[in-house]
């Protein structure tokens, strides 16, 4: 009998489909206006982030209400959950310092022209606080929050369910624990089939996004002027955090090798670039983490959701280095204290931004809110808020995966890494 031919792994089929978008945008911006032929591409990249933004709730409803139900005392719980939150805190810290650091070494926003400034009408949430965020975590109504899409709240409720399962009769505790494994299964076979239109939905995600950016030359000259240093800082941080120090960390405390581990992690990773959304890649990372890195379905179902809601490496380290950059443009000087208040800001606003339009926008409010800055400052950022929110999804979703299995070796699991 022959060999049965190799199929391609998924995410070589994504890579494809990225540099097919990337060729196919710039093509079209040049022969046709981008409203004619956008529209035509552009359904195919909507269906994508529909399906997995339908199955996003359900997936971190069942998964997170299932691992907790699954372990069993109050002890082992409270036990992974200040691991998982006790790393994802740290990290997001190591990362908004990172971005401190480097914006104060090599002052990308001196000199900057402030005709750059678009409008920043756009951006709403501007006069929410942290505290409100953190008391809207507990949902005054669960079904609207599930309606919605708010995760934290979710969350919270899913975590309560959860361990409240096992207060209940062993026999109502078997069924309930049953009913969310066979739900969480179903689940799970409609995201496999939903991640095997990822190549496709990739494409049509990145031509459009290419083509747009092609269509504006002006906005390309900018970008390639004042902004360029900023894009390059931004990238610069998140590279050596996610090539550095969460590395690091998975050697040093998972005892595996970082780069198998991102290399089982390539297909999540790519579909969190492409899509600028931890959301839309849980469903793959959740995926990944369980059958390429060997995470029980208990430990990958509590700690990724609650990662890719709390845990914004990316964005905190964003978020210092875009307030920093403005305070330069419009020379603003900072103390060491306001620089301080800047990156305890971004790690608080990082942890309560769910369910926020904009969010990373909204964050930068807050920010800039906290330590006087104008608003009005956003509008020199927004112009690359595509460039740099790519990379900081990637170090986000690859923090969550790393969270996960660091938590799974410290208990005892065996990784097949």
């Amino acid at each position: 009998m022959a060999e049965e031919k190799k199929k391609l792994a998924l995410h070589w089929k994504i890579l494809i489909g990225i540099g097919a978008g990337i060729v196919f945008g710039i093509t079209m911006s040049s022969i046709f206006p981008f409203e004619k032929w956008s529209p035509f591409v552009s359904w195919a990249g909507d269906i994508f982030l529909r399906g997995l933004k339908m199955i996003v709730i359900p997936l971190v409803f069942t998964s997170i209400a299932l691992g907790v139900a699954g372990m069993g005392e109050s002890k082992s719980l409270g036990r992974i959950a200040g691991k998982t939150f006790a790393f994802y805190i740290a990290t997001t810290a190591i990362a908004a310092v990172i971005g401190l650091l480097l914006v104060n070494i090599i002052k990308p926003g001196v000199g900057a022209s402030l005709n750059l400034t678009e409008k920043v009408s756009s951006v709403s949430g501007q006069k929410v606080s942290i505290l409100d965020q953190i008391v809207g975590i507990v949902p005054s109504n669960i079904f609207e929050a599930l309606s919605t899409g708010n995760l934290l709240s979710i969350i919270f409720f899913a975590v309560i369910f959860g361990f409240f399962i096992n207060k209940v009769a062993i026999k109502d505790q078997t069924t309930l624990k049953d009913l969310f494994k066979a739900v969480y299964e179903v689940i799970m076979k409609i995201t496999f089939f939903i991640i095997s239109l990822a190549p496709y939905g990739v494409f049509s995600i990145v031509a459009i996004v290419v083509g747009k950016q092609a269509s504006d030359i002006q906005g390309l000259l900018n970008i390639a002027g004042s902004l360029g240093i900023f894009v390059l800082v931004i990238w610069g941080g998140i590279l050596f955090h996610g090539g550095v120090i969460l590395p690091f960390l998975v050697r040093t405390l998972a005892k595996v090798s970082p780069w198998k581990h991102i290399s089982k992690m390539s297909s999540t990773l790519l579909t969190a670039f492409s899509t600028c959304s931890s959301g839309a890649a849980l469903p793959i990372n959740i995926r990944d983490t369980q059958e390429k890195c060997g995470v029980s379905a208990k430990i990958a179902g509590f700690t990724l959701p609650l990662g890719s809601t709390i845990n914004m490496n990316g964005t905190a380290l964003y978020e210092c280095v875009a307030a920093i950059f403005i305070a330069q443009a419009y020379g603003i000087d900072l103390s060491i204290v306001q620089q301080i208040t800047i990156v305890f800001t971004a790690l608080l606003a990082a942890i309560g931004s769910a369910g926020i339009p904009m969010a990373g926008m909204v964050m930068l409010t807050i920010v800039l809110n906290v330590v006087g800055l104008p608003l009005e400052g956003i509008g020199l950022v927004l112009a690359v808020e595509q460039l740099c929110d790519m990379p900081r999804s990637v170090v986000n979703v690859y923090g969550d995966s790393c969270g996960a299995i660091i938590v799974a070796h410290s208990e005892g699991e065996k990784l097949t890494i």
